[in-house]
């Protein structure tokens, strides 16, 4: 993507906020900022504006468009990692995840540690919708899953918790400390949204390892960076301050905005 494209989400706030003469930067324009400087302090104050229009303008429980299955006309395009390297995933997937669990800890009342039969044995939510990426592109696939609502509202959240942070399998980096695993936010509105799921399906079938079996995230009002592939635990938080760098995701922590709505 070129360094000064305009992102589809960032074209449609800037049109909502455009009174105040303030473009919301790409991710790429922010990629090439000093974390520290000031001019990405600006923008950064931009996003949180965006965070707070995005919410004024439209009903938190609106639903993301919805297609047929007739508009599915290609496979589901993988993003991010694909075929994680990890020595945990590959054993796990070696056993067709039977060994796998979700754990759900944090601020909550009642951590839980849920196996993925056990997921399945859930109410579900089947929806067909676009996933759009960051990068500029779209597709359309089929999702089923479990809503996220139904795992909080099993957990019980605390009331001090603000966050759902989402905790993966798959290395994403490396740093002086080790291998980074993929992590990411959403807020506790987007939490309970009711296309908000924790995809274990995909077009009729088992979700495949390169879409991020044996669970991902769907979030349909943000874009792809929004939706963690590979997820092992999530955590409810009341700040990011002990979460990578502070930022809310690992996309977030090296320059993307938190808040991904479109």
């Amino acid at each position: 993507m070129s360094r000064f494209e305009l992102s589809r989400r960032t074209f449609l706030t800037s049109a909502a906020v455009g009174g105040s003469g303030l473009l919301l930067a790409s991710c790429n324009v922010f990629d090439s900022l000093d974390r520290d400087g000031s001019v990405r302090d600006v923008l950064e104050s931009a996003n949180n504006l965006t965070y707070r229009v995005h919410r004024a303008l439209s009903n938190r429980d609106a639903l993301a468009e919805e297609f047929t299955e007739a508009d599915i006309r290609q496979p589901q395009r993988p993003n991010g990692t694909t075929d994680p390297d990890d020595e945990d995933y590959k054993a796990l997937a070696a056993n067709n995840f039977a060994d796998w669990r979700l754990e759900v800890g944090g601020l909550v009342e009642k951590p839980l540690s849920l196996s993925l039969s056990q997921l399945q044995a859930m109410p579900s939510r089947t929806q067909i919708t676009r996933h759009d990426c960051v990068e500029g592109w779209s597709c359309i696939a089929k999702w089923t899953g479990v809503p996220l609502g139904l795992i909080l509202d099993d957990a019980k959240p605390k009331p001090s918790a603000q966050y759902v942070v989402f905790h993966c399998m798959d290395t994403i980096d490396q740093d002086l400390s080790g291998s980074i695993k993929y992590y990411g936010s959403i807020d506790l509105i987007d939490a309970r949204h009711p296309q908000s799921i924790l995809a274990y399906g995909m077009n009729g079938r088992s979700l495949p390892v390169e879409n991020g079996a044996p669970l991902r995230v769907r979030v349909e009002r943000q874009l792809g960076y929004k939706m963690p592939k590979y997820v092992r635990k999530i955590e409810l938080v009341d700040s990011f301050a002990n979460i990578g760098m502070g930022h809310g995701g690992y996309w977030e922590d090296n320059g993307y905005e938190w808040y991904g709505g479109i």
